[in-house]
């Protein structure tokens, strides 16, 4: 079992740090703007994002009242996460990480969530999995 670097990010605040960048990025806010409700600098939003510094209990609560969410928001989808690497065994977190750390995957998700009729999403899903299918054939 893989163990988690001491001197790196805890994958707690990494967890949360995406979410806030997701919430922010989903309501067309800059890191400066975010800073400045806060009261700290774009360069700390920053590092909060990335899970490089632990946003404190009074900090998240002002977060989620400025970027609109419940505090829970920000702990959602870390489901029984493995202490020792941070993960649940065969868990997706690391592809909804990638993807939503890409303004593609923002725009994506933002723009998907748009669409309300189960049949188009299904058929959007389709098409996706049919080009990604592609896609890893051709560079096979």
């Amino acid at each position: 079992m893989p163990k988690v670097n001491p001197r790196g990010p805890n994958p707690i605040d990494i967890h949360v740090g995406s979410r806030i960048r997701l919430r922010r990025q989903l309501l067309k806010m800059s890191q400066e703007k975010l800073g400045d409700d806060l009261g700290v600098t774009f360069q700390q939003v920053q590092k909060y994002e990335r899970g490089a510094n632990r946003v404190g209990a009074s900090r998240l609560y002002r977060m989620s009242r400025v970027l609109e969410v419940p505090v829970q928001f920000f702990f959602e989808g870390m489901g029984e996460q493995s202490t020792a690497t941070g993960m649940a065994e065969g868990d997706q977190t690391p592809i909804v990480y990638d993807f939503i750390q890409s303004s593609d995957g923002v725009s994506l998700a933002e723009s998907f969530s748009r669409i309300k009729d189960p049949k188009v999403r299904r058929r959007v899903l389709e098409l996706v999995r049919t080009l990604a299918e592609d896609d890893q054939a051709t560079r096979s």
